[in-house]
């Protein structure tokens, strides 16, 4: 009887491990795959940047139209970053809604909490929505500062037993929206790496977009749209979306996308940009890592004899892993005429895309899956040709302070780097 028990109970055990490990399992590939069917196919042709279906279709199939009347200013770096972000929340009157993935501490994560709490004192509505695992690193005396004097701090999808679904589900946009008038967009996070002038190796170089005018609006629903989800508020009316006049002649529109809906979105829209292109492609990317169907659409411009020039991070990157499955996927783009550059200076964490000389897309979005297919993100798109020419410049400093790969360096590479970014490559679907 007692043997019969022990046997019994052994295998009660054992259908316990394979239910547990079949769930972790589960779970595992939910977060890896996403809920939603990918785009599978090419895009066909119909059409060039400058040609009034490729605005049209830019709105109709992400979401908000293009719009004019706005004015936008280009950010470098953290001493030109920050001092017009926090100059904003100051000047707030009514409104400020704030986004961020990275919230670490330091002396700039002090300075965003306290210039936040003394608007919440003076009667400013301020929301604060940071992702949970992105702002892990933060202290909690500076979330104090702010929830103390009244700002509405939340924190996205915080892992619990019961969010276990969405782990991999994280908001990776950066909003600063203040009075529902001006907007701040880019790649900047509240940490110490983004302070000063991407002087030396522990400042990194970025840049983030100042934007005033209608799209503010669009910026401004973009926020609400996680603020819903996790707090099942719905803050409208005058204080948030004012009647915005025209400021300036720049159309432009804001979009984004998440696994929850529209996560193809991101991917839809540098593919309609590729595919339209014409002359030139200027990307800056902290973190290239195409998948197969995105590197077929870059080839495929490269072959119509669209110039493609890519800058990347160099040795200072902060993701080895990211570095490595990025070489892995050169070789092609190489070989077909693509230049691609490796920043020497410092962190390259840029998220910039120039097109033909006219369309500028600049946000939180990564060239990776995960940014196309896995995070939160929002996307500032411009249609603007001086403006244009003025990111060109940028790039092209950013270039000149770049080491060029060649196709030759490139397939020389020692046979254990080789294997490491080929192993890298493996992973793709995770960075």
């Amino acid at each position: 009887m007692m043997k019969n028990f022990t046997v019994r109970g052994r295998m009660i055990w054992l259908a316990a491990v394979v239910f547990i490990l079949t769930a972790i399992g589960a779970i595992v590939a939910y977060n890896f795959i996403g809920g939603e069917k990918r785009i599978e196919r090419h895009l066909q042709r119909l059409y060039s940047t400058d040609d009034p279906g490729f605005e049209r279709e830019l709105g109709v199939l992400l979401g908000p139209p293009v719009v004019g009347g706005n004015r936008y200013r280009a950010l470098k770096n953290g001493d030109e970053i920050f001092p017009a972000m926090l100059s904003a929340i100051r000047s707030a009157s009514k409104t400020i809604n704030f986004e961020s993935y990275i919230y670490w501490s330091g002396e700039i994560g002090k300075a965003f909490a306290e210039a936040l709490a003394e608007r919440a004192k003076a009667g400013v509505k301020v929301h604060v929505l940071l992702d949970w695992v992105g702002s892990t690193k933060v202290d909690k005396a500076v979330l104090d500062v702010m929830t103390d004097a009244g700002v509405d701090v939340k924190r996205y999808h915080p892992v619990r037993w019961y969010t276990l679904g969405k782990l991999n589900n994280r908001t990776h946009r950066k909003l600063l929206i203040v009075d529902g008038k001006v907007g701040f967009t880019g790649g900047v996070g509240i940490a110490p790496e983004w302070t000063g002038h991407a002087q030396d190796s522990q400042h990194w170089r970025d840049t983030h977009f100042q934007v005033e005018g209608p799209v503010v609006g669009q910026m401004q629903s973009v926020f609400l749209d996680n603020w819903i989800k996790v707090s099942g508020e719905v803050p409208h009316g005058e204080d948030y979306f004012p009647a915005i006049p025209s400021v300036g002649h720049g159309r432009a529109q804001i979009f984004s996308s998440s696994p929850t809906g529209g996560s193809e979105s991101m991917a839809l829209m540098y593919l309609l940009a590729i595919t339209a292109s014409r002359s030139s492609i200027d990307l800056s990317a902290a973190y290239f890592v195409p998948d197969d169907l995105t590197l077929q659409a870059l080839l495929a411009a490269l072959k119509r004899g669209v110039r493609v020039r890519i800058i990347v991070p160099g040795e200072h990157m902060d993701s080895e892993t990211s570095r490595s499955a990025s070489r892995a996927r050169w070789g092609q783009p190489l070989q077909a005429g693509a230049l691609i550059a490796e920043y020497g200076p410092t962190m390259y964490h840029c998220k910039v895309m120039i097109v033909d000389g006219l369309l500028v897309s600049v946000g939180s979005t990564n060239f990776d899956n995960r940014s196309f297919h896995l995070n939160d993100e929002a996307t500032l798109n411009i249609l603007d040709r001086e403006f244009a020419a003025e990111q060109t410049k940028i790039f092209e400093a950013d270039l000149a302070n770049s080491a060029q790969m060649s196709f030759l360096a490139w397939s020389s590479r020692a046979w254990g780097e080789k294997l490491t970014d080929r192993l890298a490559s493996m992973m793709g679907s995770q960075l």
